[in-house]
């Protein structure tokens, strides 16, 4: 595995000025000196002149791979012009954060369901040594590691979870985003990348299961609903029974009771306004 190292080269400028002198010195040697002195000052000329071809640019938040024939020797992350061994071959590598949006994917989940999901990631290049070396296009491999982190992702866990505590991917987002950012890292750790963040940008049951499991949830929601009412008019109820009987209001046989909750829960469990029928003689 190639590790970063850190290369020192020559700031670009001070170097102009140096390799200028050099050319002017050399040139009037080639011109002034004889016989043995002047095939040396041409040597020498040659020299600066394939010197000048050693400057390179490096713009902020960009690193410079040098290599020479095909050797690593370092990594230049100093910004601005720079002048380093006129042999070495400088790839640029940008550690600026990007942005990758995947595909729509079609992914069965835990449950078997097909559903649809996308996701954005935010990343960087932190080695440019391993990215550059360690795999063939690191652009390419963010892509494809990604899609597949998150198609991994999808079918490990349901869309929907059947407990309110369960993890799922439509409801724990919180903890999908961690997942699933933890999951292309690992990824593309071997690629010297980073990443910022990973967030699920679509998520949707597929066209052919959608409306079903559109009337599955309205479904679990009358029922959850409904329980919930059920839950309160029978503490009404029993609200109601303990004050009849703690004030001595009314004495009530297990019959009257019976037929009390039952209209009690018929008035406060209906969908409907109930018209009530008054009773204006005796109770028995």
């Amino acid at each position: 595995m190639v590790r970063q190292q850190q290369r020192s080269t020559l700031a670009g400028i001070p170097m102009i000025l140096v390799l200028l002198l050099s050319q002017i010195l050399t040139a009037m040697a080639v011109v002034m000196m004889p016989g043995v002195f002047k095939l040396l000052a041409i040597v020498l000329s040659v020299m600066v002149f394939i010197s000048w071809f050693g400057f390179y640019m490096v713009e902020p938040n960009q690193s410079a791979v040098l290599q020479l024939f095909g050797r690593y020797v370092g990594t230049d992350g100093h910004n601005g012009l720079r002048w380093a061994n006129p042999f070495f071959s400088k790839i640029k590598v940008s550690l600026r954060v990007r942005n990758f949006e995947s595909s729509k994917l079609k992914v069965n989940d835990q449950a078997g369901n097909p559903v649809e999901i996308a996701a954005v990631v935010v990343w960087k290049v932190v080695d440019s040594a391993e990215a550059v070396f360690e795999v063939d296009d690191y652009e390419d491999f963010v892509s494809i590691q990604s899609e597949a982190a998150l198609r991994h992702l999808a079918s490990s866990h349901p869309y929907e979870a059947e407990q309110e505590d369960g993890l799922s991917l439509r409801s724990s987002g919180t903890e999908i985003t961690e997942l699933l950012r933890h999951e292309i890292q690992n990824r593309l750790h071997k690629a010297g990348v980073e990443v910022v963040e990973a967030r699920i940008s679509h998520l949707a049951y597929a066209a052919e299961i959608a409306s079903a499991m559109l009337q599955r949830q309205q479904a679990r929601a009358v029922v959850m609903a409904r329980q919930q009412i059920v839950e309160g008019a029978v503490g009404m109820v029993d609200i109601a029974l303990q004050r009849l009987s703690e004030k001595g209001i009314v004495e009530l046989d297990p019959e009257r009771k019976a037929a009390m909750v039952s209209n009690l829960l018929v008035v406060l469990c209906g969908e409907h306004n109930v018209s009530p029928v008054i009773n204006t003689g005796s109770l028995y």
